[in-house]
């Protein structure tokens, strides 16, 4: 195919994929009759700022779910279905209602809509991400049949008489993308409302507060005078279009952030005097003349996002004080403006401790609603987080060992938690808790009652940002391995703490050197665990193993015997294989009766179901016979004769075994899988030695 071809294909794909229809749709215009008839199909086009962000939450639907004995609704919303779950949230569920149910309260008028909402946590928290779901679902919404919405424009229609009012300029768009039915006059419009209502249920009802903007309201004045008091004939020169939210066209969603004092003054909220055209409208106070173009006009109808809004000079926060409560602003020189619009700021601890300690800002604080974002303290969610940056889709070139995320989330959980109070708690073991395992003793109001306790827990501690930034320095490093294994991040992050801007002391530094160390216990234990089951995966060795022990329980528990298949003997049942067993799981001697009738109560439970038994189904029984394998294997694989170098064929046989098992199952390379059994039988060494020095 020639290149002229190949373009030509190009543009006849773009030109098929290009939905002409659905930009007419997206585009509509029509009269401002057009518009009370979409109104009376669907009144929802009507409704507030509140109103559109929670229905265009609850559009994305709702999962319920209950923890510690609490009901926990979790927003799909917040999975982030426009880019893939590029800004996904987890872990912050329960953070996430609290702010679901200010905007539902907001979209009832119970009171909330006067209130800026303010996100308050510590850095890397999710703050800025949750405004940028709120802002990006917003323009997604604006462009479905669902969330569409409309304004309007006045059109000259080539009146010549009309000079005076449009001046050079034969369309004027309302510059804050007001709603069409302010145009209905403020005396009259209570009766028309509630005539078009009478047909709606109670909660479609169209309310419309406000008036229309200067400009809009200067043009509709003096049109009005033009034509002699004719409404009708003023709505003849009236465009409704339908509008797409936008922040990069400013059209419904603004943001606004911090400069310097200098460089920044209010008029960037509130719009400013257009200099060009006082020339031709003959004065500043004209409002042709002026640019009604600030964030917050913009942002009108759909959402401002602050940015660190409390370090914003105390003029602007006087702007805040007036745009929230009575959801008006106040532009240079004109009267006060209706907005409609959620006001979104987010802040850190350290800014919020500030407006707590000026007495000056009393009037701030008692408009704000504040939701606090703190860190995930989730071990599985936190890992989540890394995953979607680091998976085996994301990184390439190099395999990420089996747990070297995991790892680090686990030491980045570590930090913000709080040393537990109960002197039989690790604080490991509260990690495991609070990641939804159970633990002897410790029951779902147990866990409750530790986060009751534990007021500041998730404030504190280490950012997701700081992983983020150790993974990627692991993974460019130039360390001669094509994989990279918790050890390697592990030491990355250890050595970065020297340099840790929001390290305040040595102590602080001190705790969290010791929690990297409990972290590498425990991934000690892990691999030891999982190399133990790669070891003992003989299914059919298992099978025949649980098949004997039952054999011994049942006899056991209804004082039997057994019968020797070797021997055509009946003997008593073999106690030593039975708590040899039982012993990997730490069944004590005084116990074991028990733990044996519980056994046989679950197989007979499971036949009365008409199910066959399987060890499988039974974690506790499962892991105690891949124990008890392990045990009897390891010694004819010979797993430490690694460490001294010294293998012979039939033992490097089983060690290949095992390898393949590690690769096949648990996600290894063929080079972590070697690392992981040279690393687990350099264990075994050790405690070899260790035992050996115990019997001398």
């Amino acid at each position: 195919m020639s290149l002229q071809e190949a373009n030509k294909t190009l543009m006849n794909m773009i030109t098929t994929l290009h939905d002409v229809k659905g930009y007419q749709e997206l585009n509509w215009e029509g009269s401002f009759t057009d518009y009370i008839h979409i109104v009376e199909r669907n009144s929802a086009v009507a409704r507030t700022a509140f109103q559109r962000v929670y229905d265009m939450i609850i559009r994305e639907g709702v999962e319920e779910y209950t923890e510690y004995k609490k009901k926990i609704v979790h927003y799909r919303f917040f999975e982030d279905p426009f880019e893939n779950g590029k800004d996904a949230l987890y872990g912050l569920d329960i953070q996430v209602m609290k702010l679901v149910n200010i905007f539902q309260a907001a979209a009832r008028r119970y009171g909330t809509e006067k209130r800026i909402i303010l996100l308050h946590g510590p850095v890397g928290a999710a703050k800025s991400t949750i405004a940028r779901l709120l802002k990006k679902g917003l323009e997604n919404y604006s462009r479905t049949p669902e969330g569409a919405l409309y304004s309007f424009s006045w059109v000259k229609k080539g009146d010549a008489a009309l000079d005076t009012i449009f001046g050079q300029a034969e369309e004027l768009i309302c510059p804050m993308h007001e709603e069409p039915l302010h145009l209905i006059p403020v005396p009259i419009r209570e009766k028309v409302l509630t005539e078009m209502n009478a047909k709606l249920p109670a909660d479609k009802q169209v309310l419309v507060d406000g008036e229309l903007c200067p400009s809009c309201r200067y043009i509709y004045r003096e049109l009005l005078r033009h034509f002699k008091g004719s409404w009708e004939a003023v709505m003849d020169h009236i465009r409704v279009r339908r509008i797409l939210m936008s922040e990069k066209d400013r059209v419904g969603i603004g943001t606004f952030q911090p400069k310097d004092e200098k460089n920044q003054d209010s008029t960037e909220l509130t719009g400013d005097i257009n200099y060009r055209k006082i020339a031709e409208y003959g004065s500043d106070s004209d409002p042709r003349a002026f640019n009604f173009d600030g964030e917050f006009n913009i942002a009108n109808r759909g959402i401002i996002e602050f940015i660190e809004v409390l370090k914003l000079d105390v003029a602007f926060l006087y702007d805040l004080l007036g745009a929230s409560q009575e959801h008006k602003v106040k532009p240079k020189k004109f009267a006060q403006t209706d907005i409609d619009e959620v006001i979104l700021g987010h802040t850190n601890e350290a800014e919020y401790k500030k407006l707590l300690n000026n007495e000056y800002m009393e009037a701030l604080r008692d408009r704000t609603v504040k939701v606090d974002i703190p860190y995930i303290t989730k071990l599985n969610e936190e890992v989540r987080v890394y995953e979607k940056d680091y998976g085996q889709n994301k990184v390439r070139g190099k395999h990420i060992a089996p747990h070297t995320i995991e790892t680090a989330a686990m030491w980045a959980v570590l930090t913000r938690l709080e040393e537990p109070k109960k002197a039989n708690l690790t604080i490991m073991q509260k990690l495991r808790l609070y990641n939804g395992k159970t633990l002897p003793g410790f029951t779902e109001d147990n866990v409750k009652e530790l986060r009751k306790e534990a007021v500041r827990e998730g404030m504190e501690g280490i950012s997701p940002r700081y992983i983020q930034d150790k993974i990627s320095n692991t993974l460019v490093a130039d360390i001669g391995s094509s994989c990279v294994n918790p050890f390697m991040v592990l030491n990355e992050i250890e050595s970065g703490l020297k340099h840790h801007s929001l390290i305040r002391n040595e102590e602080q530094k001190k705790r969290y050197r010791e929690l990297l160390a409990l972290v590498k216990e425990e991934y000690e234990d892990i691999v030891k665990n999982e190399v133990q089951r790669a070891i003992s995966a003989d299914e059919e060795a298992i099978s025949r193993l649980c098949s004997n022990y039952i054999d011994n329980v049942k006899a056991y528990t209804q004082k039997e015997k057994v019968k020797n298949p070797y021997t055509g003997q009946d003997e008593e049942p073999d106690e030593r294989l039975m708590r040899s067993i039982e012993e990997k799981i730490d069944i004590p001697e005084s116990r074991k009766d028990d733990f044996r009738r519980e056994i046989m109560n679950y197989i007979g439970a499971l036949s009365l179901d008409g199910k066959r038994f399987n060890y499988k189904t039974n974690e506790r029984l499962h892991k105690a016979l891949e124990l008890k394998l392990f045990e009897d294997q390891k010694d004819s694989i010979k797993l430490t004769s690694l460490v001294s170098s010294v293998v012979d064929k039939d033992t490097q046989e089983k060690i290949e075994v095992v390898k393949s098992r590690l690769i096949k199952n648990y996600g290894y390379c063929d080079q972590c899988a070697t690392d992981v059994l040279n690393f687990v039988a350099s264990i075994f060494a050790r405690g070899d030695i260790r035992e050996r020095r115990t019997v001398q």
